[in-house]
């Protein structure tokens, strides 16, 4: 597509908006090199059952098997921002976006430098406790091998990762927070995501009534026939074209 007239539409749109959110799933790290899940290429359509190394019940009874399945394919090294990550924190720093809504557990929005950061699945580079709620560092998880135990004294819990698995909810403190973003929102820009994972995609139901909203996703999504401007396109793409002059 001839990106032109698009990207001209979205930063008048930017430029004009009081209150801008961003509402990101996985395609917006691909480009980093962090495996998406559930595109048509996705870590889940090429193994098979993936969910369920991600789910509370498998990590407590199967504690090695998980940590495998975790080590290799969440705790990756080198992982950098590329152009999305950097030009919303640019937007940020600029007052142009007041908050993201991830569901991404990377944390590559903060790595790029944004401060306002709603991550609705956790943050896997964090670790705690399953018993005590001791926090671990990625660092520390990373030296051993195998499912890590809490070395406090008289613990020794299963350390799991601080993201929400299947079966968990969604933490609510965080949950309220990006419903407060999206309501008082007056662009809402959707980047990476399928809009299938719920209670996430649900999410953009609390936009208020006259806010726009743009999709910009590989794939389309159920939502595009309500969104004001979509764009089928990797986000990292677009948004390294993207230029907040004003």
């Amino acid at each position: 597509m001839d990106t032109k007239p698009f990207l001209k539409t979205l930063n008048d749109w930017i430029h004009a908006s009081e209150h801008t959110v961003f509402f990101g799933g996985a395609g917006v790290s691909t480009e980093s090199g962090v495996p998406d899940f559930r595109g048509a290429q996705g870590l889940y359509q090429s193994l098979g059952g993936a969910e369920m190394y991600l789910g509370l019940e498998f990590m407590e009874r199967h504690p090695e098997e998980f940590y495998k399945f975790y080590r290799e394919y969440f705790m990756m090294k080198g992982i950098l921002p590329n152009a999305c990550h950097e030009k919303l924190a640019e937007m940020e720093g600029k007052g142009k976006l007041q908050a993201i809504v991830t569901q991404n557990v990377d944390g590559l929005h903060q790595q790029a430098g944004s401060q306002k950061v709603f991550e609705l699945h956790g943050n896997g580079g964090r670790f705690y406790c399953h018993r005590c709620k001791t926090p671990y560092s990625f660092d520390a998880v990373d030296q051993f091998q195998g499912a890590f135990f809490c070395t406090k004294e008289g613990c020794g819990g299963l350390v799991r990762p601080d993201i929400v698995m299947y079966g968990e909810s969604l933490d609510p403190r965080v949950l309220e927070g990006a419903i407060f973003a999206i309501e008082q929102a007056d662009l809402i820009i959707v980047g990476g995501s399928s809009l299938t994972v719920y209670p996430a995609a649900g999410l953009i139901h609390y936009r208020k009534r006259g806010s726009k909203l743009v999709l910009i996703n590989l794939d389309p999504t159920p939502y595009d026939a309500l969104a004001d401007l979509v764009a089928h396109e990797s986000i990292a793409k677009l948004f390294r074209e993207l230029v907040i002059a004003r």
